[in-house]
């Protein structure tokens, strides 16, 4: 068993929106996820910024008197982009290595509501977990029935054979943020990465 496998999570990466979105659960959800890791002394590593939901989950972990890392381009900076009352700021030169560090600090990855930018944050830590590039655990929050459609879209990709069942049950999903993270802490990476079986597409 790998040694990322089963442990406690003392950090936790969380990719969320830049916008509120349009119902008041989203931003209510982000705060709350925020303040349920410092209650349970869990890190906080996110995109750095102090917009849409990313900054109400920053602003709800420091509330609470937890620690933040925010990991930010500098092009983001320069358009005053960056959250300023974090416990640790990194800034890098690009989008990839933001990613790559987030990656790095996190024991875990953690997807709120979002557009485009949460997706793809998302859908990257969960292929490098297909692969056997790692073996954190990936969840979603759906909060308000949010990701829903996706969900289903899911069955779909295994119901025609672009997703195996247990490569799908890698992504762990809850509408509960207390349900999520023990899921997670109970999680076991798949024994056999896509591809050393066999090859396919």
């Amino acid at each position: 068993m790998s040694k990322d496998a089963g442990r406690m999570l003392s950090s936790l990466c969380v990719f969320a929106g830049s916008s509120h979105g349009r119902l008041a659960a989203y931003a209510e959800a982000a705060t709350g996820m925020g303040r349920l890791l410092a209650s349970r002394g869990i890190a906080l590593v996110f995109g750095g910024g102090h917009v849409g939901l990313m900054g109400k989950v920053a602003d709800g972990c420091l509330a609470a008197g937890g620690t933040v890392t925010g990991v930010i381009p500098r092009s983001m900076v320069e358009r005053e982009l960056a959250h300023r009352g974090l416990s640790e700021l990194h800034v890098v030169s690009s989008m990839h290595e933001r990613k790559a560090r987030m990656a790095e600090l996190a024991d875990g990855f953690i997807a709120l509501p979002g557009g485009v930018g949460t997706l793809e944050e998302t859908f990257e830590v969960w292929t490098w977990a297909q692969l056997g590039h790692h073996a954190k655990p990936v969840g979603m929050l759906n909060v308000a029935g949010y990701y829903e459609p996706l969900i289903s879209f899911f069955e779909r990709m295994v119901d025609h054979g672009f997703i195996r069942p247990e490569h799908k049950r890698m992504l762990h999903v809850a509408d509960n943020a207390a349900t999520l993270i023990a899921a997670m802490e109970r999680h076991e990476p798949v024994a056999t990465p896509k591809w050393i079986e066999r090859g396919e597409t």
